[in-house]
């Protein structure tokens, strides 16, 4: 999963943060936070966790891993963030507006814990409000070239946004045999860390 469903999946402002921070620290550092920003934490790698095991996403997978093989789960990660934002079952597009905006401003709120290069990238995502623009083929165009630029040993040329595009129908089929499945499992553990604390 990517930034919007991570954040989606929160259930604390603490969390969000958490959520946002996993892929930027080094594993030892995680508890020197907070114990809301380590449950957004242990959160975040058990979304990711399940999500890795699932037989829908194997399937999205399968999209990809003939243009970018072992890569093909960031690009499925980055896909399943387009059909979160325009899932409107569980938002309405006023209501992911105001997601965003609420994201951005908990982060901000936040800065103190967040490693400069996390900051930078802060900037730029409420800058431009990657969240909100999930929902457009344009953002999620962004989002894939961004994974391209990235990746040390993929061409920046492969036609990836193609390959979304051309199986956004069967893209579309793996999201909604998927994300209940995850929903139910992220409240699940949530009510764990709730028990915890």
């Amino acid at each position: 999963m990517n930034y919007l469903a991570h954040s989606f999946l929160s259930f604390t402002d603490q969390q969000i943060v958490g959520q946002f921070l996993e892929d930027f620290i080094r594993n030892r550092d995680r508890f020197s936070f907070p114990k809301g920003i380590q449950d957004g934490i242990t959160l975040h790698r058990a979304i990711d966790t399940f999500t890795d095991s699932h037989p829908a996403i194997h399937e999205a997978k399968k999209v990809f891993s003939p243009l970018v093989r072992l890569y093909a789960g960031a690009f499925v990660d980055v896909s399943m963030d387009y059909f979160v934002a325009n899932d409107l079952s569980l938002h309405s597009l006023a209501e992911w507006k105001a997601h965003s905006l609420h994201v951005y401003q908990v982060l901000n709120t936040h800065h103190e814990w967040l490693p400069e290069n996390f900051k930078r990238m802060l900037v730029k995502m409420e800058q431009d409000d990657w969240l909100y623009n999930y929902r457009e083929n344009w953002g999620i165009k962004f989002s894939i070239q961004n994974v391209l630029n990235k990746a040390k040993y993929l061409d920046k040329d492969i036609p990836v946004y193609e390959a979304f595009l051309d199986h956004k129908d069967l893209l579309q089929q793996c999201y909604n045999d998927f994300f209940p499945d995850l929903l139910a499992h992220a409240r699940g553990i949530n009510a764990l860390l709730q028990v915890e604390n």
